[in-house]
């Protein structure tokens, strides 16, 4: 028999060491409750622990004038939990959640990663200590209360910006280009309010965005220089001819602060004559038809023809050109040196007549076209499973895990089997026939994906009553992957790998 030895635990030296306290507080910079004002919570954290025999204060975290709702602006915060991770600290004192953390997701991350580091957090406000606690209902109860404390904030600071906005006495807290704000003001800044108007004079006269910005960039040494986007937001800007347009952005949500364009989602206001003008209201009007002019050349030159048209000579794309009257594509290679690629241009109409006249051809004969590849493909399908070992283990092992289902809700329907037990189970099972299933369409990919496109075609044409007269752009989107010129000849490569040749 073996020798059992029982060592006996060690008794700690140190069971009158003091706890090593840190206080955590934070109030916003407009906040008028002197009773949670910074220098009060400062205060009352310094005097809390002067005669306390089992804890000692070790520092004070406090962010001041910073946004609860965004954890990395918060550079104390950051601090007192690096220093919880270099175990500088036992416990936390604090407010309230919503001082802690303003959101539910953080709240909870930094309260399990504290709770498994051994450090305790006490919220005075709300009695809650999590030295106490073992569930974390409470907690999340008390984190979505903070939340929504911080999503009605955001309301009202919305509604009070709206309502200034609506009665005309609104001012941003930052000032465009060319202005700085005194007295709650736009008042225009003379040096840079001439960078403006040079920015707009040179625009007007044919330049483009990008040439306006190295013009002005040189003639003014502006360092750092112009970015392209910083010349066309000044170019759209309304404020520049003395209106202001309001809410031409809005925050998604409260607690993630991102914003996105309003483009209709919630109502704008525009406002006439709210400063001094920087340039003439005619001026403002020229640069704005000039830029939807060139926007729609933009759209126009990106059209659904572009990076789909290829040379057969050199396997070049073609690109978009305009004469007096007609659109025409030029292969690339050929437009910059006419000896690198003997192809000819083609005009747009010839390239549109020719899809018409395909679309016709394949709507009238899909069946006799269509379905037989479609079979081929279907026989390929079959045969390439049915000789594949690795997809028969992969059926064989689904087949099995099927039958360890059948089991399971046998002993669940039984008694012999609890409801989370058999969840539990069910999931894992079904994760697994998922994988199998994703690995057996991948050895299937390659012919799966031509047979669904071939089908898709199909389906389309059934669907389909009448014949193409005029160009339809989404016909061609949904049927088309490129075009390939070969002197007079544009072969049309359909989805499915299929390949169609049309003379102009």
């Amino acid at each position: 028999m073996p020798t059992v030895t029982v060592i006996q635990p060690k008794v700690a030296n140190d069971t009158h060491r003091l706890l090593r306290v840190a206080a955590y507080c934070r109030v916003s910079s407009n906040s008028d409750d002197q009773l949670n004002s910074y220098n009060s919570q400062l205060a009352y954290y310094s005097h809390k622990f002067e005669d306390s025999e089992t804890e000692t204060l070790i520092d004070i975290y406090a962010d001041e004038g910073i946004t609860g709702t965004c954890e990395e602006k918060r550079t104390e915060f950051l601090r007192l939990i690096d220093d919880c991770r270099h175990g500088k600290i036992d416990r936390i004192y604090t407010k309230s959640i919503s001082r802690f953390a303003r959101n539910t997701r953080d709240c909870l991350k930094n309260i399990r990663e504290l709770k498994s580091l051994g450090i305790t957090i006490m919220f005075e406000k709300e009695n809650i200590d999590t030295a106490n606690i073992n569930d974390e209902l409470m907690l999340t109860i008390m984190g979505g209360l903070a939340q929504e404390e911080s999503v009605s904030i955001s309301r009202n600071v919305k509604w009070s910006m709206q309502r200034r906005i609506r009665k005309g006495n609104y001012t941003p807290n930052s000032a465009p280009f060319g202005y700085t704000i005194n007295e709650k003001r736009f008042v225009v800044n003379e040096k840079e309010a001439k960078i403006v108007r040079d920015i707009f004079e040179y625009y007007i006269n044919g330049h483009g965005v990008q040439s306006t910005a190295d013009y002005i960039n040189q003639l003014y040494k502006i360092t750092p220089p112009l970015a392209f986007s910083s010349v066309r937001y000044i170019l759209e800007n309304e404020k520049y001819i003395g209106d202001s347009i309001y809410q031409k952005s809005f925050t998604i949500d409260a607690i993630g602060k991102q914003r996105c364009i309003n483009n209709g989602e919630l109502p704008k206001y525009y406002l006439e004559k709210t400063h001094e003008p920087i340039i003439s209201k005619r001026v403002f009007d020229i640069a704005q038809l000039l830029i939807k002019s060139k926007n729609v050349y933009y759209v126009r030159k990106n059209s659904i023809f572009n990076m789909i048209i290829r040379c057969g000579l050199c396997g070049s794309y073609y690109k978009l050109k305009k004469s007096v009257d007609v659109d025409y594509w030029v292969c690339r290679k050929h437009d910059i040196h006419s000896k690198g690629c003997p192809s000819k241009r083609i005009s747009e109409e010839s390239i549109t007549n020719a899809f018409i006249s395909l679309f016709n051809k394949l709507y009238s004969d899909y069946s006799e076209l269509l379905i037989p590849i479609q079979h081929a493909l279907q026989e390929l399908e079959v045969r390439g499973a049915v000789g594949n070992n690795s997809i028969i283990e992969l059926r064989r092992d689904i087949l099995q895990l099927k039958e360890q289902l059948k089991v399971i809700a046998t002993l669940h329907t039984k008694g012999f089997l609890n409801e989370a037990k058999f969840k539990e189970q069910s999931l894992e099972i079904n994760n697994k026939i998922d994988k199998l299933s994703k690995d057996i369409r991948l050895l299937l990919q390659s012919d799966d994906t031509a047979l669904k496109q071939i089908e898709m075609l199909i389906n389309y044409f059934e669907k389909r009553s009448n014949l193409m007269i005029e160009f339809e752009p989404q016909a061609f989107e949904f049927l088309i992957d490129k075009i390939v010129v070969n002197d007079n000849i544009l072969e049309f490569h359909i989805k499915g790998g299929l390949i169609f040749t049309e003379e102009i």
